[in-house]
């Protein structure tokens, strides 16, 4: 197995490319280094992405925030400009496993790593971000519910990876919130998991909105009927409870030893239900 550290992305995608065995990206390493030591994987080749230039930074700019790939989730909750920006995502992001994991883990390598069940998706896909994804041809933009492809598999190509995680400019009265359900109180997986991004108008009215779900198929769903249903609306009892039946018909779960069909399906109505209620209040409803 060879280890390289390049110090550009360039370098490190070109690396990636050349290379005719298995390679694999390390950021934190908190999926990677789990299933080399289990044996499910066994690479011929790991580049270290993180000496590259900027890939360890959180920087406010003009439209929004862009997040280098190798933050770690813990700094996320360092940053409060972001966390006033973005509450529900580093919500989000900080639920991902132990205070330790938190300082390796990274927003990226949950989305590569594909879990339907991880944490930071939905809220990334609500907040609408998009990703930045490096090849030794240049770099182009994908929106992070097109990243994964199904459980454990993305649409990188290879010699691709994630360079940095964009997050829009956040719009005046707007709010974000992230919920989930687990049997412990704490490191565990999420069993259902909602995230709501909502902006309001100065009557309270919704006038932008976007919904997505975890844990209930195969990826993370972003559910635009959702959306569709509380538009226009000042997130009445009537509003919500049609919010939660979309989101338990949008719902295509397994049966296993940690939820049944049914059960998946009827939480997720009711965490959408309260994710909306939290996002409303932040972004200044009543």
């Amino acid at each position: 197995m060879r280890y390289e550290v390049p110090v550009t992305a360039k370098e490190a995608a070109s690396l990636l490319m050349k290379e005719k065995g298995k390679a694999f990206v390390l950021a934190g390493g908190t999926d990677l280094l789990v299933k080399m030591k289990a044996g499910v994987v066994a690479p011929d080749l790991i580049v270290d992405i993180k000496a590259i230039k900027g890939i360890k930074e959180i920087k406010k700019t003009a439209t929004g925030f862009t997040i280098g790939a190798a933050v770690p989730c813990a700094a996320l909750d360092e940053n409060a400009a972001l966390v006033k920006a973005w509450p529900g995502v580093v919500e989000a992001a900080n639920l991902i496993g132990s205070k330790q994991v938190q300082g390796r883990c990274t927003m990226a390598g949950n989305l590569c790593n594909a879990s339907p069940a991880a944490d930071s998706v939905p809220a990334l896909i609500a907040a609408g971000a998009k990703v930045v994804i490096t090849s030794s041809k240049g770099s182009r933009k994908l929106a992070v519910e097109d990243v994964p492809a199904g459980v454990g598999r993305n649409n990188l190509k290879k010699g691709e990876f994630i360079t940095a995680i964009e997050l829009p400019k956040r719009a005046p009265k707007s709010g974000d919130a992230y919920l989930r359900f687990i049997p412990r109180t704490e490191m565990d997986i999420a069993v259902v998991s909602c995230a709501v991004n909502l902006t309001i108008d100065g009557k309270g009215i919704i006038t932008k909105a976007r919904v997505s779900l975890g844990a209930v198929a195969i990826t993370a769903l972003l559910v635009k009927e959702a959306a569709k249903a509380i538009i226009g609306t000042k997130l009445d009892d009537a509003t919500k409870a049609k919010l939660a039946d979309i989101c338990s018909a949008a719902c295509k779960p397994i049966d296993d030893k940690r939820g049944t069909v049914e059960f998946r399906t009827t939480v997720a109505g009711v965490l959408a239900r309260r994710a909306a209620e939290t996002a409303y209040t932040r972004a200044g409803g009543k």
